[in-house]
């Protein structure tokens, strides 16, 4: 997927603290709770909050981005279809754009949210975060955190095919968790675990909000029309964190009892429904089968 040369960015949307936190592991029981031995996803999902992408936790030894360049010269499409970190950033400005039109035609206000680039350790208001978390939603402080080396692991580690709309689709999936915040949807049990349960549910209406903002993409003007190839690469990644094919790859078996995140097919199939409906409302998964 490629963005329109001429399309103008805002890096202001994006905070590149990359290179500034402390060395180390994750700090387990982060953010007070003393929840020993339990990944810091499920301390963020107690928070109330979306979790990154699936259970990256078990996968040790991430690689951290570097700085490139300065945000502030990601100026245009170009620069994002030149520089990783910028095309990141330009996906940010074009879900925002999305959902701050879709809220304000829904008669609501959206309110942004700050996405910040890190690497290595950091600390975020729902307790110490690293490099092996992946891409999350914290909710307590209202920002998104991506490490971008998690990109490289995206295709490198957990076999997805790689593209710029597979890291589009990361993006709007932590963007997703921000829209289930401002609506309310976001707690209330959310790390309830196991493949019916909330946690699941939530993390599938993610994916689905990510297909919506698919849908609608070309809309914000920063983006060039999404090939079905395209497509294929988000559902691709979509896929390779299902917890079904994370668990087999770690553990050598599935255990769906404790899920957080939903299957392969599970994401697949709502981000489709997202992309294909390009409608929000059909995105309840919280109220039948899923």
């Amino acid at each position: 997927m490629s963005f329109r040369d001429d399309a103008q960015l805002d890096p202001s949307e994006v905070s590149d603290q990359r290179g500034r936190g402390g060395p180390g592991r994750i700090a387990i029981g982060g953010g007070g709770l003393g929840v020993a031995g339990i990944i810091i996803i499920v301390l963020l999902q107690l928070l109330g909050g979306g979790g990154g992408l699936g259970q990256l936790g078990q996968l040790e030894g991430a690689t951290s981005g570097t700085p490139t360049g300065d945000l502030a010269d990601c100026r245009t499409g170009a620069d994002a279809n030149a520089r990783q970190d910028c095309r990141i950033l330009a996906y940010v400005n074009s879900v925002q754009s999305f959902w701050r039109q879709e809220f304000e035609r829904r008669g609501r206000t959206y309110v942004p949210a700050t996405t910040y680039f890190e690497s290595g350790q950091w600390q975020t208001a729902c307790g110490a975060a690293s490099t092996d978390v992946g891409p999350f939603y914290c909710p307590a402080d209202k920002h998104v955190y991506i490490d971008l080396g998690f990109l490289d692991e995206l295709r490198d580690r957990f076999g997805a095919t790689g593209g710029s709309l597979a890291q589009g689709y990361v993006v709007a999936h932590e963007y997703g968790h921000h829209i289930q915040d401002l609506l309310g949807t976001l707690g209330n049990g959310s790390n309830d675990q196991g493949a019916t349960g909330r946690s699941v549910r939530t993390e599938l209406q993610a994916d689905c909000f990510a297909g919506v903002w698919a849908a609608h993409a070309t809309e914000t003007g920063l983006l060039e029309p999404i090939t079905q190839a395209q497509i294929d690469d988000a559902l691709n990644a979509a896929a390779a964190v299902g917890d079904d094919r994370i668990q087999q790859e770690t553990q050598g078996g599935v255990n769906p009892d404790v899920w957080t995140h939903g299957s392969s097919a599970q994401r697949q199939r709502w981000f489709k429904t997202g992309y294909q409906t390009g409608d929000m409302t059909k995105c309840d998964t919280f109220g039948g089968s899923i």
